[in-house]
């Protein structure tokens, strides 16, 4: 059995169709739409192996997540999509309301979503730590047990067979809309997927373009804003992650693995790496606020049928920053930070809302120090006339956090950047500096993301421009077309001079004897932002014809003037 459990504002669902010869009945109350508010979802698949004994691990599980999050109402909702080896619908049925009851009896109040039938859903998830988990029930780990997998050596092998299985997969794309990411992905020859690596991305030399460009304009903003970037482990003993608290709020979506009777994880986070930097050597005061930023790559086990494309990955890289600081400094850096994501945003045209939000049920730490803390990051808020909503309840377990939610061409919006006052790690990891009274101090951490995921910020960049890059994130910029064979010279000669003047100008050239319309129409497919075109009368004038991207109008221009116009945009990020 698997279930994906979110914590939501409000879930809303109505019947459309049967999906089954034999679904339940329905009233005619259930027949209209269904809205719950402040409830935990849980999107449950039974597969093949399961009896109605595993009700009682199921019900355990949502209590003790329920707990967690402070949630009085569920929302059981069968959603076969997790799985490819369901049970028979019967089973599946019987399992659900017998869970029904249980949970009923516990006092909760629930919600069965009607079975057999295709529905619509409407949710929000909140953005605590908590507010996603996947589990797997009825095979889970036993803590303190260790297994060891035996591998059988054979003689032979079909490696023709094995060859077939891990064929690239082919996109499925009669349910995407034409500007849907993986589609984009897949025509401008970005990156691909493959089920030897669920949920990680192959990025192929176009693609790598995009993300590396992205890191060029991160690390030029870090450096400004004097980070110092740090690179950490991908593998690292358990012992760090039961320190962090990692180990008991996310262990069911961390990989792990043994290395000479040690257990080890595949890192979820980048945070607990930063803290051992901090600590690898004695703090002073004068160095604060020590700025680290990393480049992380993070894994999170996460449910194969939950998996969507760049928007929710296994692998993905995290532009995280930690920042030690004393209380007087966490107001001024917490506004840097606001500047920085601003800055970022309206790079890429979006517009974005704030939310604030405050303690959970479940957290840690001292009332004053959240009062202490919550004031902090309200103030800033207020002190720079930013408009904010209250999410009351919904910060990380360790501190309060100032979260932004970006809005794209399509209206949808996305929570990408975080800031997050953090006293608690610097605690469980005592921490230090020597003040100028020459006594020891703990540091705050402020934790804090921009892009969030990398992987997944490109996604929303190429839906919300339709694949429409600007100039110096394109991974083709410019493209030579020759009019006939006889200019094919005059094409090489000015793609070699452009090389020369623009250094790491993406460039190439379409010289196929056929049709200008066709190699034109190829070009605006690529969505290439300049295509140039030389004929008989360019090189006579000795200039250049040029074509802008979604534009029909074609400008004569000196190749000066076209080599200053392009560097001035490529310079400036337009």
């Amino acid at each position: 059995m698997r279930i994906i459990t979110l914590h939501c504002d409000y879930i809303k669902f109505k019947p459309l169709k049967k999906a089954l010869k034999q679904p339940e009945e329905l009233s005619e109350e259930k027949k209209e739409e269904i809205e719950i508010k402040e409830c935990l979802v849980v999107l449950t698949a039974v597969e093949k192996p399961d009896t109605i004994n595993l009700v009682t691990e199921l019900v355990k599980n949502i209590e003790e997540i329920a707990k967690q999050v402070n949630a009085k109402k569920i929302v059981l909702y069968p959603y076969a999509h997790l799985s490819s080896n369901l049970s028979s619908p019967d089973i599946a049925q019987a399992v659900l309301e017998k869970a029904e009851q249980e949970l009923k009896k516990a006092k909760y109040e629930v919600t069965k979503a009607p079975f057999g039938y295709y529905k619509e859903f409407e949710l929000k998830c909140k953005g605590h730590p908590l507010s996603e988990l996947s589990r797997t029930i009825g095979e889970r780990e036993i803590e303190g047990k260790e297994t060891k997998s035996k591998i059988q050596e054979t003689e032979k092998y079909d490696y023709k067979q094995l060859l077939r299985e891990i064929s690239r997969s082919k996109l499925d794309t009669t349910k995407l809309k034409d500007n849907d990411h993986r589609i984009l992905g897949q025509k401008l020859k970005l990156f691909s997927f493959n089920e030897v690596a669920p949920g990680m991305v192959f990025w192929h030399n176009n693609g790598l373009v995009i993300y590396n460009e992205l890191i060029n304009y991160w690390r030029e903003l870090h450096k400004k804003a004097d980070y110092q970037e740090i690179s950490t482990p991908q593998v690292m003993d358990n012992k760090l992650w039961k320190i962090s608290g990692h180990w008991e709020k996310y262990k069911e979506n961390i990989f792990i693995t043994n290395y000479e009777d040690r257990s080890f994880a595949v890192k979820p986070m980048n945070c607990p790496g930063a803290m051992l930097v901090y600590k690898s050597e004695q703090r002073s005061y004068k160095e604060l606020p020590l700025r680290f930023a990393e480049l992380g790559i993070v894994h999170r086990q996460e449910l194969s049928g939950v998996l969507a494309g760049l928007f929710r990955a296994i692998k993905f890289t995290q532009d995280d920053a930690h920042i030690f600081c004393n209380e007087d400094q966490i107001e001024s850096e917490i506004k840097d930070i606001i500047s920085m994501i601003d800055e970022v945003y309206k790079k890429f045209n979006f517009t974005y809302h704030v939310e604030l939000s405050t303690r959970p049920e479940k957290r840690i730490g001292s009332e004053a120090t959240w009062n202490k803390s919550e004031k902090a990051l309200e103030d800033v808020l207020k002190k720079n006339k930013i408009k904010y909503k209250v999410n009351n309840g919904d910060g990380a377990f360790y501190g309060p956090k100032i979260d932004f939610h970006i809005k794209d061409s399509l209206d949808r919006t996305w929570q990408c950047a975080t800031i997050q006052l953090d006293f608690s790690m610097p605690e469980r990891f005592e921490l230090k500096y020597i003040d100028k009274d020459n006594k020891e101090k703990q540091p705050i951490v402020i934790h804090r993301v921009i892009y969030g995921s990398i992987e997944r910020f490109i996604g929303i960049l190429l839906e919300h421009l339709n694949g429409n890059l600007p100039l110096w994130l394109s991974p083709i910029q410019i493209r030579v077309i020759n009019f006939t064979d006889r200019n094919t010279k005059a094409c090489e000669k000015l793609v070699k001079e452009l090389k020369e003047l623009i250094p790491n100008i993406r460039i190439d050239t379409d010289l196929a004897s056929v049709p200008l319309s066709g190699k034109i129409r190829d070009a605006e497919m690529q969505k290439i932002n300049y295509i140039i075109v030389i004929g008989d009368k360019e090189e006579k004038s000795k200039k250049i014809a040029v074509r802008q991207r979604g534009s029909n109008k074609i400008s004569q221009a000196t190749i000066e003037k076209f080599i200053k116009q392009i560097q001035q945009e490529i310079q400036e990020r337009k």
